[in-house]
């Protein structure tokens, strides 16, 4: 779909995430990448590309996450909307949502998947999907947006961040003890292209690693559906 221009939240200043000890967050399984936002360095890296979606995102009344994961973008969602709700495929799902209401956010948190997502209608005004379509394969990615887009509201934002597959990040990813090609089937252009299928583009903005020389490490996109 054409590309829209908007001024977006970034215009209001560079956004910080905030995170609680990291011995509060319920890691999802031995693969969750939590501690990484702790540590030096490969921390400021993790915590940039979830700073630069949150940075997309307008506020409103209602938002889901699809990834929720451990739930560490939700200190900053149940700033900017009235209503944070959750979909992952986590069997732990309880387990987040009372670590978070015992520091009083009451998030709406459900298993379930971007490809069936367990709620009505038009009823959120975002939808958040960080390092999480990347891992569907690119026959999936039409199914994702088409559920994305139906559970938006009029004029709702969806924003996702996805990894690029550059020769730095495959070297980063193998440093972590990871092999990319077993955990991302979609490339960044798979994504944005699936999304235009389906959304309106407003912008797409590349995260720099270590040196721009070596090229973008991460991709934000920010897609409305229109109006």
């Amino acid at each position: 779909m054409k590309k829209v221009e908007e001024t977006g939240i970034r215009e209001k200043g560079r956004a910080k995430l905030r995170l609680l000890p990291l011995s509060h967050y319920r890691g999802i399984d031995s693969e969750d990448p939590i501690r990484f936002y702790f540590w030096p360095v490969l921390g400021s890296l993790y915590r940039r590309r979830v700073e630069l979606c949150l940075e997309e995102l307008c506020g409103g009344e209602k938002i889901l996450e699809v990834g929720f994961g451990s739930g560490i973008t939700f200190l900053n969602l149940a700033q900017l909307y009235g209503t944070v709700c959750g979909v992952d495929p986590n069997p732990l799902v309880g387990d987040v949502r009372a670590a978070f209401a015992s520091v009083g956010i009451h998030a709406h948190l459900l298993r379930g998947s971007v490809l069936e997502i367990p709620y009505q209608d038009s009823c959120f005004d975002a939808v958040l999907l960080i390092s999480i379509l990347e891992h569907l394969k690119p026959n999936e990615l039409d199914r994702a947006f088409a559920e994305i887009r139906r559970v938006l509201r009029q004029g709702g934002q969806a924003v996702y961040g996805v990894p690029v597959e550059r020769p730095f990040m495959v070297m980063m990813f193998r440093l972590l003890g990871y092999n990319i090609r077993r955990h991302h089937f979609s490339t960044q252009k798979d994504v944005a292209d699936a999304a235009g299928r389906f959304l309106t583009e407003v912008r797409i903005t590349p995260m720099y690693g270590i040196h721009r020389l070596l090229g973008a490490v991460y991709e934000v996109g920010h897609f409305r559906k229109a109006v």
